[in-house]
């Protein structure tokens, strides 16, 4: 089924498109916390939880996962909690926020960007088909992670009834890592966005180099 977009090949890789705010990221080790908190100020509520969202090993890194949004939006607020947060110090040893997420309306505009950001020396630290959307990571000069990212379904109700409902996302909520110059290549031959999110899911644009998630943590 083609959820969202037309295959009419549009994509701008010359001027900037200027995405929206869409959430904010946090790293914690007070997940319950935050949760209750926000639930109080802000009237969020849990869009999904996962206990071990990198599907690692029982003695591996499993951090927890929480997604919270007070509107349409699939999610606003996307939680990381580390159990051991006060003695963890591989790269930021303080609860902070983790990464502001922007959002284009489609997915050509999220690969154009892709491309012309290319051009300027300015590439990814991580790339992956989420299940509901499609997400570019970046750091900016001071090491924040700024999340480009584009809905593969087009409506922000039928991402939230993805991650909420699916078993491809309960299976892997942080989704499969892409490699964006693949999914350009096939976009360019004219495969719809639908059909590139489906390839992606089935790991046929996986990177040659798996990224290092634990770099952005």
């Amino acid at each position: 089924m083609n959820a969202g977009f037309t295959s009419t090949l549009y994509m701008n890789t010359e001027v900037i498109v200027h995405p929206r705010l869409q959430h904010l990221g946090f790293t914690t080790g007070r997940v319950d916390e935050m949760v209750m908190w926000y639930r109080k100020v802000l009237g969020v509520r849990v869009i999904y939880r996962s206990e071990n969202p990198t599907g690692s090993p029982e003695a591996g890194f499993r951090p927890t996962a929480v997604w919270l949004t007070n509107d349409e939006a699939n999610y606003r607020i996307a939680i990381v909690g580390i159990s051991n947060f006060p003695s963890y110090d591989r790269h930021h040893p303080h609860a902070r926020i983790q990464h502001a997420a922007f959002s284009f309306t489609t997915l050509d505009e999220l690969l154009g960007t892709f491309t012309r950001l290319s051009r300027l020396g300015i590439t990814p630290v991580m790339a992956a088909d989420e299940g509901a959307q499609t997400a570019l990571y970046f750091q900016d000069p001071d090491g924040n992670t700024i999340e480009l990212n584009a809905s593969n379904y087009g409506d922000p109700w039928t991402s939230a009834e993805h991650m909420t409902t699916s078993p491809d996302f309960a299976e892997k909520p942080m989704g499969v890592y892409i490699d964006p110059q693949q999914m350009i290549a096939m976009r360019e031959q004219g495969a719809a966005p639908w059909e590139l999110h489906e390839r992606a899911w089935n790991g046929e644009f996986a990177p040659k180099t798996p990224y290092d998630y634990m770099a952005m943590l």
